[in-house]
C-alpha cells in the first residue's frame, strides 16, 4: 500500500491482451491502486486474452466464490501439429494428417456435459507441491490426472483447414488448449490450440462498460467496482437484505442464522443465459443496503459464516 493512500477495495474486470501474463496483468493494477492486495479469480494463458476478474483488497476474501465461476470462450485450433504445452508458444511434439470437417463434427458432442479430462503438463496445477510446468521444464515426466470437468456448449463456429473456431462454455477448471488436443485425437488427427478469447465469466462480459478505458499510451486507467447487488446478481448468487442493527451484531459475530431467521431470501433474475452455472443454495450474500457485509454459508441446516466483509 502507498504511504499515506487509502487502500481501494473492489472488483476490477480487466480484458487482458495475449502477450501478457495473468501476473502480469496484476502486477499493473497493483500499480495503479498502490496495493498489494489484488488476486485474479483464474488465470488466462499468456497468449490468450480476455476478460480477467480481478478482486482486491477486502474482497480479496470473496476469491474462492468468484473463481468457481463458468466461463466462455471462443477457441481457435490448429490441426495438423500437436505441441507439448499446447499452445503456439511450445515445441512440436506430433503430427498427423488433417480432419475433415465433417469428422470434427462427428466427435464434438463427445465433449459435452460431464466428461473426464486431462489438463495440459504445462500448466499451474500443483503435482506433488510444484507446478506441473515447473517439473515439465526441468525435465521431469509429469502424469496428470484426469479430473471431472463439465462443458456446458461446445459449437463448431468454422472450419478452414487447417483452423477451426470453436465456442465453449464450461465450468471452472477445463482447460480449453486440453480439449482442443482430445477434439483432434478423436477425429483422427492432432493439434494444439492456437489463439483463445475469454468472453464471459459467469454473467459479466467482455463487452461490458464495466471494463477498463483500455491502453493509451502506456496510461492505464482501471474501474473500480464495489461488490453491490448487481455483482452478486450477476455472480448467480442469492442474497439476504439486513438492517444496520443487524449488520452490527453480524460483526460481533453473533450467531448468524439468528440474525438471517425470519429474512428473506432474494434470488437474480438472470437476464440472459449467462449467469454462472454453480449452485447457490446453500450459499447467499448478505447486504444492508447496496454495501456487502458478509457471506452466509448453511451447513446443518442453519446458516453460519463464510466471511464477514470489514467495512472500512
Amino acid at each position: 500500500m502507498v504511504c499515506g493512500k487509502k487502500m481501494n477495495s473492489g472488483i476490477v474486470f480487466f480484458n487482458k491482451p495475449s502477450g501478457i501474463t495473468s501476473f502480469d496483468a496484476l502486477r499493473d493494477i497493483k500499480k495503479h491502486f498502490g496495493t498489494e492486495k489484488i488476486g485474479h479469480t483464474g488465470t488466462l494463458d499468456k497468449f490468450a486474452q480476455g476478460l480477467l476478474v480481478v478482486l482486491a483488497g477486502r474482497y480479496l476474501k470473496l476469491s474462492r466464490w468468484f473463481s468457481d465461476c463458468d466461463k466462455k470462450y471462443i477457441g481457435k485450433i490448429h490441426f495438423g501439429e500437436e505441441t507439448d504445452t499446447l499452445d503456439p508458444e511450445g515445441n512440436v511434439i506430433a503430427k498427423a494428417a488433417l480432419p475433415s470437417c465433417q469428422e470434427v463434427e462427428n466427435v464434438i458432442s463427445r465433449f459435452t456435459g460431464k466428461i473426464m479430462q486431462e489438463p495440459p503438463v504445462f500448466s499451474a496445477i500443483h503435482v506433488n507441491g510444484k507446478r506441473a510446468s515447473e517439473l515439465a521444464r526441468s525435465g521431469n515426466k509429469v502424469e496428470m490426472k484426469k479430473r471431472e470437468v463439465t462443458v456446458y456448449k461446445l459449437e463448431l463456429i468454422s472450419f478452414e483447414p487447417p483452423f477451426a473456431e470453436i465456442f465453449v462454455h464450461c465450468s471452472s477448471g477445463t482447460y480449453i488448449r486440453s480439449l482442443a488436443r482430445d477434439i483432434a485425437i478423436a477425429a483422427g488427427s492432432r493439434a494444439h490450440l492456437c489463439n483463445l478469447i475469454r468472453t464471459q465469466v459467469a454473467g459479466f462480459k467482455l463487452d461490458s462498460d464495466l471494463l477498463y478505458t483500455k491502453y493509451a499510451e502506456n496510461n492505464i486507467k482501471f474501474n473500480l467496482h464495489p461488490v453491490n447487488k448487481n455483482i452478486i446478481s450477476a455472480l448467480g448468487m442469492p442474497w439476504f437484505e439486513v438492517t444496520k442493527e443487524e449488520s452490527k451484531h453480524i460483526y460481533h459475530g453473533k450467531p448468524l442464522d439468528q440474525i438471517l431467521k425470519g429474512n428473506h431470501l432474494c434470488f437474480p433474475v438472470p437476464a440472459d443465459q449467462g449467469v454462472s452455472r454453480i449452485s447457490f443454495t446453500d450459499q447467499a450474500a448478505v447486504f444492508e443496503d447496496e454495501t456487502l457485509i458478509a457471506i452466509a454459508e448453511k451447513k446443518d441446516n442453519k446458516w453460519k459464516y463464510g466471511c464477514v466483509i470489514t467495512v472500512l
